[in-house]
């Protein structure tokens, strides 16, 4: 099924961009090459979000780095393994017509003027920030956790780009409702919700942690009502585009997040059973749900849970 990119009942409007469905790719998983960028589109995703880019290039933990913990559930510390800002902008540098925000992270804000000053000119819809990563340090949710730092770091990016920023939030010390808000007062024009959850898996046999890095971020199913409960808070008190992210396997998870408040919602872990067939079969059953319940668009179940 190819849907149509110009008028359809699945279209969403981020800020002002406008995806032809809600579905994302979310950072993280295949988002370093253009060639799996493409592969994507044409399995009628929405929009794709890379993996999170540095300045300089990252080499990520040793294996193990991933853990299947059963139930669509995963704890994996991959490191934010990526090849750095200029071999990922040259990558980039023939993209034509892939929907594509750049998940940026970095420790300070002249890296991230940086990356930004380095991206800005390519054909990218905008930036996703990652404040949120739960077990690299010095990134991450070090920063995230930090009001003054995440103020300091999305002003910068601000003022290097007139292109949307989202920046993604995670369960840290901080409130999730207030870090939201430092970042849309800094300048962010979208909030993700959420990153991965810190967490940890042992061996009873060995007696040893299982991950290299010890500690790691649990994704899938498992974290799936938290998401959801932040994208509901979020978007009752925050008047923003809220993208949902965080157990999504299914269509109807996708709707879950849209009632709660959700925009768009990104699919990251199941990829690694499904494959990226996923977003053509998700697509099709949003479109034959928008069909069963009458309605004109999707974007007319975002936030019905809040009259409740």
């Amino acid at each position: 099924m190819n849907i149509d990119d110009k008028n359809n009942s699945l279209s969403v409007e981020l800020d002002n961009v406008r995806l032809r469905n809600p579905t994302m790719l979310a950072s993280g998983i295949l988002g370093i090459s253009q060639s799996i960028f493409e592969r994507l589109y044409r399995e009628n995703i929405g929009a794709v979000v890379t993996k999170s880019i540095s300045v300089s290039p990252m080499k990520g933990y040793p294996n193990p780095t991933v853990i299947p913990l059963g139930g669509g559930s995963y704890l994996n510390a991959v490191g934010l393994s990526n090849p750095g800002v200029d071999a990922f902008s040259r990558e980039l540098s023939h993209n034509k017509n892939i929907p594509i925000f750049i998940s940026l992270v970095g420790s300070s804000e002249k890296e991230f003027s940086r990356m930004v000053k380095t991206f800005d000119s390519l054909n990218i819809l905008g930036y996703e920030i990652n404040l949120s990563c739960p077990h690299v340090s010095k990134m991450g949710m070090e920063v995230g956790d930090d009001p003054e730092a995440v103020n300091k770091i999305v002003k910068t990016v601000r003022m290097n780009t007139s292109k949307p920023i989202s920046v993604k939030v995670g369960v840290g010390s901080v409130d999730v409702i207030e870090l939201a808000r430092v970042a849309i007062d800094a300048g962010a024009n979208i909030i993700t919700a959420i990153n991965t959850l810190r967490a940890m898996s042992i061996d009873i046999e060995t007696m040893m942690p299982i991950l290299s890095n010890r500690i790691g971020g649990l994704s899938g199913n498992a974290i799936k009502p938290i998401g959801i409960r932040c994208v509901y808070e979020i978007s009752k008190k925050l008047e923003v585009p809220v993208i949902g992210c965080g157990g999504v396997s299914s269509w109807r998870d996708v709707i879950e997040y849209m009632i709660a408040g959700a925009t768009a919602v990104q699919i990251g872990s199941v990829l690694g059973s499904r494959g990226p067939r996923i977003f053509n079969q998700i697509t099709k059953a949003l479109l034959n749900y928008v069909e069963n319940k009458n309605l004109k668009n999707i974007s007319e179940i975002i936030g019905i849970a809040h009259k409740y």
